[in-house]
């Protein structure tokens, strides 16, 4: 699963290899649409080949079994569902989230788990995100994601309105860049969420 120029990636536990139950095995959020939030972390600006200005990125090229730069990600922690019953408790550990070889590795885990909401699980993932670090009104939004297949796992890589604590989903808007259901690996999805058009209304 290593490989140097994929900076995103997921995997299944190197020890047990399961069909693990796991509902967003990763979720990578880039908070976006309200302008009013001044991002506290910017990358230097400078204009690649086609002439897209880059302002944040992240490589992932710190040391190997580190965590994520946490002046560019934070996590969601916990297992209360999510809003999708999702059957893992995410967690801020290395074991679960890490740095291997110029890429960041997310583990999912089948492990009984109870987290600092006393929630116990039988599994455990990660959940980055850069809300209250880096938002961004437009632009272009990519990543080098490879994905596992499973039954049960359902990577993906989305954005939410910054506003959301203020307004709710799916107010805040959502757009879901990429997401694969484990069942179906060759598929890639991706949906726009809002009011009236939202879950299963999208």
């Amino acid at each position: 699963m290593k490989n140097s120029t994929r900076p995103f990636q997921l995997r299944r536990s190197k020890v047990k290899r399961y069909c693990v139950v796991v509902l967003m095995a990763l979720g990578l959020m880039l908070l976006l649409f309200s302008p009013d939030e001044q991002p506290s972390v910017i990358a230097p600006v400078h204009a690649d080949a086609s002439g897209w200005q880059v302002v944040w990125s992240d490589e992932f090229n710190g040391p190997n079994g580190n965590s994520v730069d946490p002046l560019k990600w934070t996590f969601d922690i916990g297992g209360n569902g999510w809003g999708n019953n999702e059957l893992e408790t995410y967690t801020n550990r290395t074991q679960n989230a890490d740095l291997e070889d110029g890429s960041l590795v997310i583990t999912a885990n089948k492990e009984t788990f109870t987290g600092p909401d006393n929630i116990t699980k039988s599994y455990t993932s990660a959940r980055l995100l850069s809300r209250n670090i880096f938002s961004q009104t437009e632009g272009r939004f990519e990543a080098l994601i490879k994905v596992p297949e499973g039954n049960g796992l359902w990577p993906a890589f989305w954005m939410l309105g910054s506003d959301i604590s203020q307004v709710g989903w799916p107010t805040c808007g959502e757009i879901d860049i990429m997401e694969n259901v484990g069942r179906e690996p060759s598929k890639v999805y991706g949906t726009i969420h809002g009011p009236g058009y939202s879950g299963a209304k999208a």
